[in-house]
Formats: structure tokens, C-alpha cells, sequence
């Protein structure tokens, strides 16, 4: 016989709902992230899911990655979901690889933004012109 587990060494388990409630999300989005493999909770007799600290760590990284703006795919090429063999090393080198492309991504966009706000400005005042005569006119 097996003895029962001291407190101190109980891991600690989630429900579906107490994590949905902790991330602010909805039970749906995490059977989603199960269907893609992502996260793998355990079932009890009654198919009831059972998540441990490692899932819920697991769900905080992907819903980190998809608050970066990363795809499900990324996000499981850097958590080391492809790659069985992947180790701490080579997880924290993919995702700097994914990083840098993520910030020169940014680096873009910030530049195509500053360069709309320039175009909306000159026709703003041209626009805030235009009234000003017309106004004159009445």
C-alpha cells in the first residue's frame, strides 16, 4: 500500500473553472489549447479534467505568447511542444529567435504608424484650413 502524500508534497490541483476564473478567460479557450495539445491535464473516473501546477504554468506562458501577438504554432515551437528532445537551452534560444522577429515586426509598424499620424495631420490641416474659409464665407 501506497502511503498517502504528506501536505507539503500534495501537488496542488485546478479545475477547468479555477483556471478559467484565475486567467480571465473561458473554459472553452482552455479545451481549445487541450485540442491543440498545448496543455494535457489528467482526468479523473469521471472524465473530470484535472489540472497541476505545471499546466497552469504552461497556460500563463501561452496566453503570455498570444498577448505578444504570437500564433498557437510559435508558441508551442518555444514551450518545446514540437521537439521532445528540446532542453532548457534550446527553448530559451527559440524563443529569442522569435523575439527578435517579433520586435523587428514592431519596429515596422511603429515606423508605418508614425508615418500615418504625419499624413493625418496635414490633412487635418488642411481640413481645419478649409473650414476656416468656408466659415469666413457665411
Amino acid at each position: 500500500m501506497v502511503p498517502e502524500p504528506t501536505p507539503e508534497k500534495r501537488e496542488i490541483q485546478y479545475s477547468i473553472s479555477d483556471l478559467a476564473r484565475e486567467f480571465d478567460i473561458s473554459s472553452r479557450t482552455i479545451r481549445f489549447y487541450e485540442e491543440k495539445g498545448l496543455i494535457t491535464p489528467r482526468r479523473t473516473k469521471g472524465n473530470q479534467r484535472i489540472y497541476t501546477s505545471r499546466d497552469r504554468a504552461r497556460l500563463k506562458l501561452i496566453l503570455r505568447g498570444k498577448r505578444f501577438g504570437y500564433t498557437l504554432d510559435e508558441i508551442a515551437r518555444m514551450i518545446g511542444m514540437n521537439d521532445i528532445d528540446m532542453d532548457e537551452i534550446d527553448q530559451i534560444r527559440t524563443t529569442l529567435q522569435y523575439g527578435e522577429k517579433k520586435l523587428m515586426e514592431i519596429e515596422d509598424r511603429i515606423h508605418e504608424l508614425k508615418i500615418l499620424r504625419r499624413e493625418m495631420l496635414a490633412i487635418k490641416e488642411k481640413l481645419v484650413q478649409r473650414l476656416q474659409v468656408l466659415e469666413g464665407q457665411q
